[in-house]
């Protein structure tokens, strides 16, 4: 039996919701392609240079927070109904948080694309970091408004199908995959009522005119308080990939499970009190402030490289279970043909690397070289783009089986694709952080200043530009390899051949009952991140509110 036989409805649901996400990659990535070719300079006539931030914003909402979204809730709905062996109470409130999503991203995406086509009277050329003085059309906001409270309805079904097996399972651990899946909405709750605030009480009455103006630095402060600990509800799907999955794919079984419970307590109580690092440059905010976040922020290293360790153990003893030798001759042993586990490697890889250019990012008078240039989109492209969409097309080598009934085809496309998108990335990440040492900005549509040449030690700008766009094509080409495989495998006939895939999770080396069952209590975690979020946001924000709440700037705090 598989999973689309003892849950087709779920199955049906979580089908649904890749089917979503696979589109707007495949869009998205599109989308980046003529970004590559109109900021290098090899194609200036495609389209105008205000329209190059439309599809700029375009790129980075499909990319970042749809394709993301949508994978996120159908892999949990598979990760928390298989490892409680129960389906939802109601699938109508299910398929309601789903629709609801849907119609928050068709009301987005159409507010954008009002920006470039001239018979839809909206635009929202504000880019993916949405906060004031830029404005977007009310539709823009409303959308993205419905994309998060749907997505807090997956919370709650995850929620209640706990709360079911807790009522007949009250002495059990709670199983590893729902313990991960409850913790990382539980952080996207959390981190998005800052969002919330910014967008239902200042952007979207400001957009419709009901307010004259908003407080810049006040709404900045609310989507950056979302806007760090977003990018670990990205990340924590992948862990959640890499903690469960990866080592039965590498042939062993988790090294430990209190530690993989440990590294989802923590990036739930440390992601979100350190957003103001993305504001070093911001005034009205203290130095004395700044300078608590950013070591806050190091903090935040710690549970990822306890998952650097534990991976690579499992992966380690998967590999000796298949028969690997020697210090590191046992990489050998690993099924690099198999391109959920290559995938997934490859992701570890580039993760492990975005890692480094995180600490850069982190520093209070580092990150003053790198923040408003090339340097960031190349960080992000790794961790988002690699670390988390690479493992994720990976594991949907494995999963599309199991939703489906049907056995995975194009399987050498498959294989060769997890290699094409890590090339790529190679090629396109490392020019965009080299670049960036130059000094080349971000966001702007063509950083050309005739007084300003930018100089780089090694290789010069046009060669760079040309690794960009090559890299580019390489990542579409990988794209368009996976969308075949999977839109191959969905349509062929089930039946037709035998399934090669087995559901089964083996158990972990060290299992739950090592320990404390105080991991499993989410109260007392919820209400240290709380008592966290007070002490970092109380001060800063407490001082905008008493200067206006819609005031444009606020006093510096004293130090």
């Amino acid at each position: 039996m598989t999973y689309v036989d003892d849950f087709p409805g779920e199955a049906r649901v979580v089908r649904t919701a890749f089917a979503i996400a696979f589109a707007s990659i495949g869009l998205g990535g599109a989308l980046g392609v003529l970004q590559a070719l109109f900021r290098t300079g090899y194609s200036r006539s495609l389209f105008s240079s205000v329209d190059y931030y439309s599809i700029l914003t375009a790129h980075g909402v499909l990319m970042a927070l749809v394709f993301t979204t949508f994978f996120i809730v159908g892999l949990f709905t598979w990760g928390v109904t298989r490892s409680l062996d129960t389906g939802f109470r109601d699938l109508r409130f299910t398929w309601g948080w789903l629709g609801l999503m849907t119609l928050g991203t068709v009301l987005a995406f159409v507010t954008i694309l009002g920006g470039i086509v001239g018979f839809i009277p909206t635009h929202a050329a504000v880019l993916y970091t949405f906060y004031a003085p830029l404005e977007a059309s009310p539709t823009f906001y409303l959308g993205l408004a419905l994309l998060v409270v749907g997505s807090w309805g997956a919370g709650v079904d995850y929620v209640l199908a706990l709360l079911d097996w807790r009522a007949e399972h009250p002495d059990e651990r709670i199983p590893l995959q729902t313990f991960m899946a409850v913790a990382t909405m539980l952080l996207w709750v959390v981190c998005t009522l800052g969002v919330a605030v910014e967008v239902v009480v200042f952007l979207l009455p400001w957009s419709l005119g009901l307010i004259p103006r908003v407080d810049p630095l006040l709404t900045r402060t609310l989507f950056w308080y979302f806007g760090h600990a977003v990018v670990y509800f990205w990340l924590l799907p992948a862990y959640f990939v890499w903690y469960t999955i990866f080592p039965k794919l590498s042939g062993g079984r988790l090294f430990s499970d209190p530690l993989a419970r440990v590294v989802f307590v923590l990036f739930l109580v440390l992601s979100t009190p350190v957003g103001v690092h993305h504001q070093y440059g911001d005034p009205g905010l203290s130095q004395g402030l700044k300078f608590v976040q950013m070591t806050s922020t190091y903090f935040i290293l710690l549970p990822s490289l306890l998952t650097a360790f534990t991976v690579v153990a499992s992966m380690e003893h998967g590999a000796r279970q298949r028969g690997g030798k020697g210090l590191l001759k046992w990489l050998r042993a690993l099924p690099w043909e198999n391109p959920s586990f290559s995938g997934i490697a490859l992701a570890g890889l580039a993760f492990a690397a975005s890692g480094f250019g995180g600490m850069v990012n982190a520093g209070l008078n580092v990150n003053a070289l790198v923040h408003n240039t090339m340097w960031v989109p190349g960080h992000f492209h790794l961790t988002v783009g690699t670390a988390v969409a690479l493992t994720f097309m990976a594991i949907t080598y494995w999963l599309l089986p199991q939703l489906t009934g049907k056995r995975l085809r194009l399987r050498t496309l498959a294989a060769v694709q997890p290699y094409l998108w890590f090339v790529g990335m190679v090629f396109m990440s490392n020019a965009m952080h080299r670049v960036g040492l130059a000094g080349v900005p971000r966001r702007t549509s063509e950083p050309q200043y005739e007084q300003v040449l930018f100089n780089t030690p090694i290789a010069t700008m046009g060669e760079l530009h040309l690794q960009t766009v090559g890299g580019a094509f390489i990542l579409f080409a990988s794209l368009l390899c996976f969308l075949a495989v999977v839109l191959s495998t969905w349509l062929g006939e089930r039946g037709a051949e035998p399934l090669a895939v087995n559901g089964h999770i083996p158990e972990a080396l060290s299992g739950p009952e090592h320990s404390p069952r105080i991991l499993d209590d989410f109260r007392v975690w919820v209400a240290l991140t709380f008592l966290l979020l007070l002490i970092a946001y109380g001060p800063p924000l407490a001082a905008m509110v008493q200067n206006g709440l819609f005031a444009p700037g606020s006093a510096p705090i004293p130090v």
